[in-house]
């Protein structure tokens, strides 16, 4: 998805003609950008008004999309806001990791297998 602003003039007119023809691709456009916004510039203490609109639009699969993101509301604005972090992802690899090193040709495949279904 090409941000609107580094469109070539022929695609950025077209696509003008395109909204401009179609009030409802118009109104869809300009809640997907609404959203990418948010995405990109992690604003997510704008999240609850843009599933305000999009629920009030008549744009119905939108209108689910916005349904399943209330759903699961302060994970997704969570995720709109704050820093990406693999932390615990890593720690748990790294966990692995070294039990596998100590269990190296020590143990079968079903003790590591406990050893990992056991270790906290």
């Amino acid at each position: 998805m090409t941000h609107p602003n580094r469109l070539a003039p022929t695609d950025a007119d077209r696509l003008h003609d395109i909204r401009e023809r179609d009030a409802e691709l118009d109104r869809l456009t300009a809640h997907i950008r609404g959203f990418a916004t948010m995405m990109t510039g992690r604003h997510g203490e704008d999240l609850e008004q843009w599933i305000t609109d999009v629920e009030q639009d008549t744009l119905a699969p939108l209108a689910s999309f916005a349904r399943n993101l209330r759903r699961d509301q302060d994970a997704v604005q969570a995720g709109l806001i704050l820093e990406p972090s693999s932390g615990r992802v890593e720690g748990t690899v790294d966990k692995l990791k070294m039990l596998k090193r100590q269990m190296f040709g020590r143990a079968s495949l079903d003790l590591l297998r406990t050893r990992v279904l056991h270790a906290r």
